[in-house]
């Protein structure tokens, strides 16, 4: 019987607990592969360590990776549930189940934390204050309910930048006039009436929509009893409109009830999941996730999983209900902490409590039919959709190995670029792909230091010493900081590519043999044939116009140039924007915000006359004047 190799590191039985917990895999670079949650912490351990025969797959695979077992100590199931999510979403452990959303779903948003709150259409939420709702499954569909909405609750819509400037010049935009605002940025609505629109928006949104459909209708039959048929007819297109509005939104039951809905279709890999949220019977949105099935989990527990993800994602909109297509593990626990979060987000700790069920018939069991079907058609359409991908990235990577005589092909490719303006502001950015996909969380930038003036060669010396430095530095482990963060620079790249020609492509390799780091490839991808330079080869390697591998290396590129300079622009507006005031005594970053914001631009700040100035709140007769003649001061004097 062949026995788990794993044995030479498990820890004595007696000396795990037997409460719940949670427990980390951590690898021979101490970098956790895997986080789980155990009722009883002793005997899930144990079943790790029995006959290799007995143990699934994937569990091999992960264990044939560990090094070593570490386990965390909670007070009861609900506890250790929490602790394992945010264990995940701090590790992103390889081996357990990853959650991707299908694409980035639009979301109706409106900023009610804002003096005078926006309507606006956003995609991934933020926890601002803001409210959302959906999420949409088309932006065009959310896009065509603003608008309509607008009709029946003309609240602001316009950035910050647009509100300033109509304020500023006291003449309200397009949108106005065109009935879909009403304008508060003029004064037109009190910021108190505009916050009533506001509110009347949310309730509709919300789901209480009899209530705005019998006001509009009274307000529209007492206009006309009036004879004032033009008020009427306006308050007819209101109502017209807040009626297309409830068209879109399908009936899910016939009672005004709120519950997500959740189903799946899944094989031994992957599985798509679907999820109707609906609110007063009507369903107001609909999000779906992929799913890879690195961990092997059965169904009840990967619907417990699951259930999970979307209950720390949506916490501030739980319904009382869940339907589910089987009975999750840890039933009791999920319902106790679904419960805990729809109390905390609504501030009521008596809000009635959470249940997670499996409906057996009825409208609630042809609903999650419905659930299904879609989640069915996404699987499919996610496999022919990552197997096109999935080919391509693959055959990109094989091609550049082969152009490039590398041993393996480049899992993990680094590209760095310079950006710089004759010398000043100088930065440089890297940019990480792996697996041919973008690592947008490990992209880093860097401000030169060491380099005075236009020296390209030297700057990229200075960026590649520094970025491998971290990582020698970083390889020992541990490799997570003392607050738990991962450094995530003691990963090496298989292949480091750098913007430019021989001359940047020899001064990185100086750096990184000066740092006497082996084992990474590196070449320098040219702009102006797209040629490849390798060290120690005079010719370069010209990659053919239709490979995967140059469209590879052109897209990291691109991506690199794209975040240099961005990131270089951002500097050079912070300092010209901050020398417009500088050696003005009493101009702080205070008062310079409140210049900016009044006037909406350093040069109209220039163009303002010292009475203009001392107009703005924290500006003085004389500091405007002091202000106003070091901005018209001759560049020579200043």
């Amino acid at each position: 019987m062949h026995r788990n190799p794993t044995l030479t590191f498990r820890p004595e039985p007696g000396t795990v607990p037997a409460e719940p917990g949670c427990y980390l895999w951590r690898d021979r670079h101490d970098r956790v592969i895997y986080v789980g949650k155990a009722k009883s912490l002793r005997s899930r351990l144990a079943s790790y360590f029995g006959a290799w025969s007995g143990i699934a797959q994937r569990t091999r695979a992960m264990l044939e990776a560990a090094a070593r077992v570490e386990w965390i100590v909670c007070d009861n199931e609900v506890e250790a549930l929490h602790l394992e999510y945010n264990l995940i979403k701090r590790h992103r452990p390889r081996y357990n189940v990853r959650y991707t959303d299908d694409k980035s779903y639009p979301y109706l948003a409106v900023t009610v934390q804002d003096d005078v709150p926006r309507a606006m259409v956003r995609r991934n939420p933020r926890k601002d204050g803001t409210r959302y709702f959906g999420p949409y499954a088309h932006a065009y569909a959310i896009r065509e309910t603003l608008d309509l909405l607008l009709r029946v609750f003309p609240v602001r819509t316009c950035s910050q930048a647009v509100f300033d400037r109509c304020r500023r010049n006291d003449r309200p935009c397009l949108l106005h006039h065109i009935g879909r605002c009403s304008a508060p940025c003029v004064g037109n609505v009190s910021h108190a009436e505009h916050r009533e629109l506001v509110e009347a928006l949310i309730g509709f949104l919300s789901g209480h929509t009899d209530e705005v459909l019998a006001e509009l209708s009274e307000r529209m039959a007492s206009e006309a009893g009036k004879l004032n048929f033009e008020a009427a007819a306006r308050l007819r297109d209101q109502l017209v409109a807040a009626r297309r509005v409830l068209e879109r939104q399908a009936m899910a039951t016939g009672r005004r009830e709120d519950f997500d809905a959740v189903h799946f279709h899944a094989d031994e890999l992957e599985a798509a999941f679907q999820a109707f949220f609906v609110r007063n019977g009507r369903v107001v949105g609909r999000k779906g996730w992929t799913v890879d099935r690195v961990e092997d989990l059965d169904t009840p527990a990967l619907v417990g999983r699951f259930l999970l993800q979307l209950a720390m994602e949506r916490a501030q909109d739980v319904p009382r209900e869940v339907l589910v297509p089987v009975e999750p593990d840890d039933r009791e626990a999920l319902e106790e902490l679904l419960t805990g979060l729809r109390r905390d987000a609504r501030g009521d700790p008596r809000s009635g409590r959470v249940a997670v069920r499996v409906p057996q018939r009825g409208d609630k069991r042809a609903f999650l039919d419905t659930v299904r079907e879609n989640a069915v058609e996404a699987f499919h359409q996610h496999r022919l959709k990552r197997a096109k991908d999935f080919n391509a990235r693959s055959q990109a990577l094989h091609e550049l190995q082969d152009a490039l005589g590398l041993a393996e092909a480049p899992l993990r490719i680094e590209c760095y670029d310079i950006s710089t303006l004759q010398g000043t502001d100088s930065v440089a950015s890297m940019v990480v792909m792996e697996d041919g996909l973008p690592r947008k969380s490990e992209y880093r930038r860097f401000r030169i230091r060491g380099v005075e003036g236009q020296d390209d060669f030297a700057m990229m010396q200075e960026v590649i010493t520094r970025r491998f430095r971290r990582l020698l530095d970083e390889a020992a482990p541990p490799t997570v900081d003392d607050e738990g963060t991962a450094r995530k620079f003691a990963y090496p790249p298989s292949l480091v590519v750098i913007d430019g020609g021989k001359g940047q492509l020899n001064a990185a390799r100086r750096a990184l043999e000066a740092l006497g780091v082996r084992g990474v490839a590196v070449c320098a991808l040219a702009k102006r044939l797209e040629e490849v330079f390798l060290p120690d080869r005079e010719e370069a390697v010209v990659l053919p116009r239709a490979s995967e591998a140059l469209y590879l290396v052109q897209r990291i590129r691109d991506e690199a140039h794209r975040f240099a300079v961005t990131y270089h622009r951002s500097l050079r507006g912070r300092r010209m924007t901050g020398s417009a005031f500088d050696d003005v005594p009493g101009i702080g970053p205070t008062r310079r915000a409140a210049l900016l914001a009044h006037f909406g631009s350093v040069k109209r700040v220039r163009e303002a006359s010292p009475d203009q100035l001392a107009r703005v709140e924290g500006i003085s007769q004389g500091l405007a004047t002091r202000l106003y003649e070091r901005l018209h001061r001759p560049a020579a004097a200043r």
